[in-house]
């Protein structure tokens, strides 16, 4: 496998003008400034909040929902001073053998490490498994990443698969139809075959939801073993050219239509008011 490369196209430092802000004025829970401050999801966040290893103006503080004044108070995590760090969003292609998660036992390398190791604090969105390649968004947004990732927004992903064989169109089927394992139900939203070449089978695989090695493992189910996984889109972002390794500033315009599929998501629904009566 060939050195990942930093993208071609020049990076140049995001601006307030370029990307759309979110609005982390005024008071707010701990969880939220920890996240908007680049420390990860605010699960995450809470962990470390329990863990006492926050504190407000030096005294540690374990109780989740406490409400802090980043503009009258100095928050900091492991004895350091936190700051709310303008926001940047990107779109990476994962190499093969790269892991997703903040640190692991055995020193593998963190997609985090193709980026600059001086700037703002970065996480993926989400998972791909060390063998898998392709679309990651990468920020230092908590509270966005943080709800682009989770299972209740159903964010579309779309992966491209190379599988051994050439299954059927009627097996196929069974993945959309969905079929059961430990965790639950996975299920398919649709499957399209793409192009045979050889004794394989390109598939467009969508999901809305990332769980362990799913799509790897319903293939197995069917008979089909997967040679090559790799993601091209999430939600409204597309992979386009990027080669492993490479990544881009997301646009603002792909920026805010993340913000309203979450937006959208999570709206109360309202019930239809009744018409005016008529009088009998």
């Amino acid at each position: 496998m060939s050195a990942p490369r930093p993208s071609r196209r020049p990076r140049r430092p995001a601006s307030p003008r370029s990307t759309p802000q979110p609005d982390t004025t005024g008071p707010m829970r701990l969880q939220r400034f920890l996240a908007a401050a680049g420390l990860g999801s605010r699960r995450h966040c809470e962990e470390y909040i329990s863990a006492g290893r926050v504190t407000i103006d030096g005294e540690i503080v374990t109780e989740l929902g406490t409400q802090v004044d980043p503009g009258q108070q100095a928050v900091a995590f492991d004895g350091e001073r936190l700051r709310l760090e303008h926001k940047q969003y990107f779109a990476l292609n994962k190499p093969v053998g790269f892991l997703c998660t903040h640190s692991d036992p055995r020193g593998r390398r963190n997609v985090t490490e193709l980026f600059p190791a001086k700037g703002a604090r970065l996480f993926a969105v989400g998972r791909l498994d060390e063998m898998s390649e392709g679309l990651l968004i990468v920020t230092n947004d908590g509270d966005l990443g943080n709800k682009l990732a989770h299972p209740r927004y159903r964010i579309d992903r779309t992966y491209l698969v190379q599988v051994a064989g050439h299954p059927e169109r009627s097996v196929l089927q069974e993945l959309e139809r969905g079929m059961y394992f430990p965790e639950g139900k996975f299920q398919a939203q649709s499957v399209r075959p793409v192009k045979k070449q050889g004794k394989s089978t390109f598939l467009e695989i969508r999901l809305r939801e990332g769980r362990n090695r799913e799509i790897r493992r319903m293939l197995a189910r069917i008979g089909h073993k997967v040679m090559k996984l790799q993601r091209v889109g999430f939600g409204p972002v597309r992979l386009g050219k990027l080669q492993p390794g490479e990544y881009r500033e997301l646009r603002p315009a792909e920026v805010n239509a993340l913000r309203e599929l979450v937006q959208k998501t999570s709206a109360p629904r309202t019930k239809p008011s009744p018409g005016p009566r008529r009088r009998k």
